[in-house]
């Protein structure tokens, strides 16, 4: 989010008050096997820490600072935060087997949509969660990616908004999938989602929500 701290309980509580429709957020595996919110695989650009999430434990993590003064969030503590419907993206396997555990148990299959570049991922929390919504993540990308978010069973595509094309568009269409792009952060980009007819898009900045429908 480009007005608060990214990944942090600040940013979304900020995003859900900007009334946007969903609230994307990153999820990796500490050390010790937390589901933490951060979108690098490393604490270096978003924390005054440094080295992979991987390699730290929980309270590690903690201990840092992720911009004005805010900690690296777990993700349950979002889902405490904040009520608006969120989108997970997850970075492997792993993690997907992480979340189907909280969602069952906390049953977010209505409000939590998974997604990730990753088609084992998707596919895994797909056959985990039943049920589950999910999306393929694309950033260079043909129209080949529309058919392997049909072979794991995702119902959105989520594109990279500079590679985007009318034939990617259209053959997502035919396959009855959902578009989204990323990221839409400029007016020419916003034209784009408007002449391409997309589902919505992702933004870092919640102001650009009062010309169509977007994640942050």
């Amino acid at each position: 989010m480009g007005v608060e701290p990214e990944n942090t309980l600040r940013s979304f509580v900020a995003a859900q008050h900007s009334g946007l429709d969903v609230i994307e957020l990153d999820l990796h595996l500490s050390k010790d096997g937390h589901l933490v919110v951060m979108h690098d695989t490393e604490v270096d650009r978003t924390t005054d820490g440094s080295g992979p999430i991987a390699e730290k434990t929980l309270a590690e993590l903690r201990a840092l600072d992720a911009g004005k003064g805010e900690r690296v969030p777990v993700f349950e503590e979002v889902l405490d935060a904040v009520t608006a419907p969120l989108q997970a993206e997850i970075k492997d396997v792993a993690a997907a087997r992480a979340l189907a555990e909280v969602m069952e148990r906390r049953d977010l299959v209505s409000r939590v949509e998974v997604s990730s570049f990753h088609d084992e991922a998707v596919a895994e929390i797909a056959r985990l969660v039943p049920g589950v919504r999910t999306a393929l993540i694309g950033s260079r990308y043909g129209t080949d990616i529309v058919e392997r978010a049909v072979a794991v069973g995702a119902g959105t595509l989520c594109l990279n908004i500079r590679r985007i094309t009318l034939e990617v568009v259209e053959a997502a269409r035919e396959a009855q999938l959902k578009v989204i792009g990323w990221v839409v952060n400029t007016q020419d980009h916003l034209r784009l989602v408007r002449a391409l007819e997309l589902d919505g898009a992702t933004t870092d900045f919640p102001e650009i929500k009062r010309t169509g429908r977007f994640t942050a």
